[in-house]
């Protein structure tokens, strides 16, 4: 790859002046997330005046595409907004996880390639890496792969549990215990959520997983894809950030079971996809089987794959569905 080039921008806010640097491979989201990190101004609230004629470009739009000079000037106008923390648990509603912006990556290689080769996430790569606060319970054990688990709507029915409208054991996908069990002998086990710590820690506590696993948590940045023709950003979870400080992992030997297939963009290959588990208080979710099928696939690619790099984990279900119980 090429060096980045970077461009250094000057602007004023709230009579204050401020500088920052952005790379050409940067998007216009990347810029705003700057400036809200400089200024406390969140993104939607955000005016930015002179730095391009006329209206400034969609989030995806690269800086490169901006035309800018270095030293470029401009201002920025909106009201910042504070650092309160708030307990989930105190609000009032949470929203469902929506589907609708998902993306099978593993349908179109060439476009996960091009995400990964990007300059920008392999920077968000290395920055994301470097910051990361790992909280590893207990220690890995030699030999074995690794999973890599999400946790809101793939192992457990997020709203009341963080609601208290249900108790957290209702709140689990059916037969979560047995699974972690059965795959245990094979897998230490990462579970990746978008929630801070402490909130994880309190799920996995509530759910009695903590001292039954492998866990340690990391994070996650937005990427911006195509779909039917039209850009959109979502976040995305990049195994690299775990093998960069576990180099005992790789493709070789990780699996990610997560309910949204948009989370796989850097590594489709290492993607397996289950519905997500919702409505736990109803009667069709205390009958859901998803984790009895995952535990059997795991177990029989574990016992039979020695490299998983070159799998595809689309047709895990039917495979799953050919095995014993």
């Amino acid at each position: 790859m090429d060096a980045e080039r970077w461009i250094h921008l000057s602007f004023t806010w709230a009579g204050r002046s401020f500088d920052l640097d952005v790379a050409e491979s940067d998007r216009v989201y990347d810029l705003k997330i700057a400036l809200q990190n400089l200024t406390d101004v969140p993104a939607e609230r955000q005016k930015i005046l002179g730095l391009v004629k006329g209206k400034l470009p969609t989030d995806g739009e690269k800086i490169s595409n901006l035309n800018l000079l270095d030293g470029k000037k401009f201002t920025l106008v909106g009201t910042p907004e504070g650092h309160e923390i708030k307990d989930p648990s105190k609000l009032e509603a949470l929203p469902d996880v929506v589907n609708d912006l998902d993306v099978d990556f593993s349908a179109n290689p060439a476009a996960a390639k091009s995400y990964l080769n990007d300059h920008r996430n392999q920077r968000k790569i290395r920055e994301h890496t470097k910051k990361l606060h790992i909280n590893l319970i207990n220690p890995l054990r030699p030999g074995k792969r690794l999973l890599v688990l999400d946790i809101d709507y793939t192992i457990l029915d997020t709203k009341p549990l963080t609601s208290g409208s249900l108790p957290p054991q209702e709140c689990a996908r059916p037969r979560l215990h047995e699974f972690l069990e059965a795959i245990y002998p094979h897998y230490d086990i990462c579970i990746w959520s978008q929630t801070s710590w402490i909130w994880l820690e309190t799920k996995l506590v509530e759910l009695g997983m903590l001292g039954g696993g492998r866990n340690y948590e990391t994070s996650m940045f937005t990427v911006f894809s195509i779909r039917d023709g039209k850009e959109m950003k979502h976040s995305v979870k990049p195994l690299k950030i775990i093998w960069n400080h576990f180099p005992q992992f790789g493709p070789a030997n990780t699996v990610h079971v997560d309910d949204l297939g948009r989370n796989f963009a850097l590594n489709p290959n290492q993607g397996l996809k289950i519905p997500a588990f919702k409505d736990a208080h109803m009667p069709h979710s205390r009958d859901d089987q998803e984790l009895d099928k995952v535990a059997r696939y795991l177990t029989y690619i574990a016992t039979t794959h020695a490299d998983f790099a070159e799998m595809n984990h689309k047709s895990w279900r039917e495979i799953a569905n050919t095995l014993p119980p």
